[in-house]
């Protein structure tokens, strides 16, 4: 089955390499293209897609507002926001907003590749190379308007699970560190996600910083 892709960046330039590189995958394909946020909002309405790649910085309507539009919609594609990091400071809002992760605009076309894949997947995505820096210096921030069901909803071992998430590892790595099986770890990340009313795993690592749960610099 053929992921589609929709594009939203203000640059011709980078847009048409994006296409580039996409398209020259077998499973991939770029459906539509969009240079603002309201024209990537009606983008999503109009056209089916997988995935979203969006722009923070973009004229008329930016990234961050755009993704809160977007995810508004059922059947919304998913969401990953690019960015330039030393730039786009409100990337850690976006992932507030809905978006399913974001990648660094100069991340190499492996990673956008896989990104993609595991987004339209279902999965979340955080650049590797970022994700300890980002969340340190915004992690810490706090935000009245996050609300819902507290952590004594976890068990024990679900605590650890999230703690576990926080520090960006994967359902099979969660597996190997709790001596289980990846089953058993993927059933319970959903169990958090589910207890603690959150969308994804990004949702996760954010909730876990914000209640501070895991300190940014702190060794578990």
């Amino acid at each position: 089955m053929t992921i589609r892709v929709i594009v939203a960046d203000d640059e011709r330039l980078v847009r048409t390499g994006l296409r580039m590189i996409i398209d020259a995958e077998p499973d991939l394909e770029v459906v539509a293209e969009a240079c603002d946020g309201n024209e990537a909002i009606e983008t999503a309405r109009r056209v089916p897609a997988d995935v979203l790649l969006m722009d923070v910085r973009m004229p008329n309507l930016d990234g961050l507002a755009a993704t809160r539009r977007v995810v508004e919609r059922p059947g919304h594609p998913r969401v990953i926001v690019l960015t330039t990091f030393d730039l786009d400071e409100y990337v850690f809002e976006a992932l507030r907003a809905g978006a399913g992760g974001f990648l660094l605009k100069d991340a190499p076309e492996r990673e956008l590749i896989a990104a993609i894949r595991v987004a339209a997947d279902g999965g979340s995505i955080v650049a590797p190379s970022v994700t300890r820096r980002l969340i340190e210096r915004f992690a810490a921030l706090p935000d009245p308007s996050v609300a819902g069901p507290g952590l004594e909803l976890l068990t024990p071992r679900e605590t650890e699970v999230l703690r576990l998430l926080a520090r960006g590892l994967s359902n099979g790595e969660i597996a190997a560190t709790l001596v289980v099986s990846e089953h058993t770890a993927k059933t319970h990340v959903a169990h958090v996600l589910d207890k603690l009313e959150l969308r994804d795993r990004v949702q996760a690592v954010v909730l876990a910083y914000e209640t501070g749960l895991v300190r940014p610099g702190v060794p578990d």
